[in-house]
């Protein structure tokens, strides 16, 4: 019965539920005000995603006579539903262990790609050929920015060490991390950091890999004929993936806490998201244009996956 309430508690309250959400939209706010100063602009208020929220919520909601209604709703719900589990299960540094038997690195193997999946879902549920192609689109990059993420969960979980499977688990990750400093100080797995670091915004899809929703090219794809609290919730599922996906780097290669309190190191845990966020995916969105599908496919596939396996092959040899 504890158990059971531990885990409703991480999926609804903290880390997921109501606390991603809230991360989830600061980082959004964070995210579009930097990017509009670097660009000389004054830019929206921080609150703008929730006000947006608020906005959409108020829209009526208009649903294509010619597209499958039950996947068209479905989609939003599966992937909000979705992201929010996966958050229930990140770790925080002197804050939150993680959801035990549940917070390993093969669970997120699954559950990290059910928001790409509920983009599929409804570009190919709308009916729209815009919506088609972001839905190929949005799959072939998947499947690129697939592999360097599990090189590079491969490379923590050799470099940890454990042969019973425990480097599998986040919590002995940052344990390991907590006795012998972070990985992101680690030589050996430098390779391996860039290639995660990568990964943030292809799995975002900002910068070189805005593919999937190209305005000028496919008209928001998969998301061109969503509206009202429909096209809200879809937002919500981006602001709370970004929240899963810099708290997952966090994890893995820099969650050392600096303090007792609890406090402290949840304001420590989010200024490093804060600090990710502005590296990986800010400036790199506001440094770069946008590959084609086929040039982003090949850029995971020549240059971020090798990175990652750089560091798999040298953990391996150093065990």
């Amino acid at each position: 019965m504890t158990n059971i309430l531990e885990a409703a508690f991480a999926i609804l309250i903290f880390p997921g539920g109501l606390f991603a959400l809230a991360l989830g939209l600061l980082l959004k706010g964070v995210d579009r005000k930097f990017y509009a100063r670097l660009q000389r602009r004054v830019g929206p208020p921080l609150i703008q995603p929730a006000l947006d929220i608020i906005k959409l919520c108020t829209k009526e909601t208009m649903i294509p006579d010619s597209a499958n209604a039950t996947a068209f709703q479905l989609a939003p719900m599966l992937g909000l539903t979705g992201v929010l589990v996966t958050a229930a299960v990140m770790p925080i540094g002197g804050v939150w262990s993680g959801v035990t038997g549940l917070g390993d690195l093969l669970i997120l193997l699954y559950l990290l790609p059910i928001p790409a999946m509920a983009m599929m879902l409804a570009g190919g549920a709308s009916s729209s050929p815009y919506g088609s192609l972001g839905f190929s689109r949005e799959m072939c990059l998947m499947f690129a920015y697939e592999m360097p993420l599990i090189a590079s969960f491969l490379a923590v979980a050799v470099r940890v060490g454990g042969a019973d499977g425990s480097a599998l688990s986040l919590d002995a990750i940052m344990s390991y991390q907590y006795l012998h400093g972070p990985l992101l100080l680690d030589p050996v797995m430098l390779p391996a950091v860039l290639a995660l670091l990568m990964f943030i915004p292809g799995t975002m899809a900002s910068g070189l890999f805005d593919i999937p929703e190209a305005e000028p090219e496919v008209l928001e794809g998969p998301l061109l004929e969503y509206s009202g609290p429909l096209l809200a919730v879809f937002n919500l599922m981006s602001a709370v993936k970004l929240t899963v996906v810099l708290q997952l780097a966090v994890a893995l290669i820099c969650p050392n806490p600096i303090g007792g309190s609890v406090v402290v190191n949840l304001a420590w845990h989010v200024f490093k998201c804060l600090t990710l966020l502005l590296v990986s995916v800010t400036c790199f969105r506001a440094a770069t244009g946008r590959l084609r599908l086929d040039q982003g496919f090949s850029f995971f596939v020549k240059y971020t996956s090798p990175l990652a396996l750089v560091s798999l092959g040298l953990a391996v040899m150093l065990r």
